[in-house]
């Protein structure tokens, strides 16, 4: 592996880990030689943009809690991930604070009573905002990876979403499926 890509899947980002391990992105990294870190930018109530009011079967502009995260490996930006989740799930939680989480948001929830079952994720590409494009030190040109993931409990109810963007340049996604 190249030091200028990462290659991801997403699988241990939507198990929850064993009681006294650190988040999977800080021991993905590590597994890899890599420094992974993350930094909150924002934490709390906010009206949900339509995209994620659609995804978790609410209306338009109705509140859900956000977790905002620079991800960083070896100290670079390497992604923006914005984490929404239903305010009957994260009100009042540390999911809706800036503390980190031990074990990493999905361990919470789980220990919440709130396991996902299913996930979907759609990938887009291109150009950054300018925001996205000064948080993660690109190029005006350089385009941008978008991944959204909906994951969905065992009776089909949406318990989380997160949008991502990612630098497509330094970024490869693997997608994994045991068939039988």
């Amino acid at each position: 592996m190249s030091a200028s890509k990462w290659i991801s899947t997403s699988m241990p980002y939507v198990t929850p880990r064993e009681r006294g391990q650190g988040d999977a992105w800080s021991a993905d990294a590590a597994a890899q030689g890599r420094r992974g870190s993350q930094r909150i930018i924002h934490a709390g109530e906010v009206p949900a943009p339509a995209e994620v009011a659609s995804l978790l079967g609410i209306t338009d502009a109705e509140p859900v809690v956000v977790r905002r995260r620079l991800i960083l490996l070896d100290d670079e930006p390497n992604e923006l991930t914005d984490t929404y989740y239903p305010v009957g799930i994260a009100r009042g939680t540390p999911l809706a604070g800036t503390a980190k989480i031990r074990g990493g948001a999905v361990t919470l929830l789980a220990e919440l009573g709130h396991v996902g079952a299913l996930i979907r994720e759609d990938v887009t590409a291109g150009l950054p905002g300018e925001e996205e494009r000064e948080t993660l030190r690109l190029a005006p040109t350089e385009p941008v990876l978008r991944l959204t993931r909906l994951t969905l409990d065992g009776d089909d109810r949406p318990i989380q979403v997160d949008r991502m963007v990612m630098p497509a340049q330094r970024q490869q996604l693997r997608y994994e499926t045991r068939i039988g």
